[in-house]
């Protein structure tokens, strides 16, 4: 009778193992889960940290000369020199 509780009882508790392997905080779904948003959250930190290089460029540029400068105000605010003609070719 003693052996045989013991079984039912190391039966049982073998269960709750399997159960928490399968389904529980630390299942292998919820790790391939974890793996899969860590890996977004690692490429959404690659973009970012790709967008702060290209703005510490500019920046760097904004600082040491008048040619980023003098781009930006030609690109974004349509400015020109004087006696310079401004030519816009349309496409089709």
């Amino acid at each position: 009778m003693g052996s045989r509780s013991v079984m039912f009882a190391l039966i049982a508790l073998l269960v709750m193992i399997h159960g928490q392997l399968w389904f529980g905080r630390g299942s292998i779904a919820n790790v391939a889960q974890l793996q899969k948003q860590l890996k977004a959250q690692f490429q959404s930190n690659q973009q970012a940290e790709h967008a702060n290089l290209q703005l510490a460029a500019e920046v760097k540029d904004l600082k040491e000369g008048l040619e980023m400068i003098e781009e930006k105000a030609r690109m974004e605010l349509g400015m020109i020199k004087v006696n310079e003609i401004y030519v816009q070719i349309a496409k089709n």
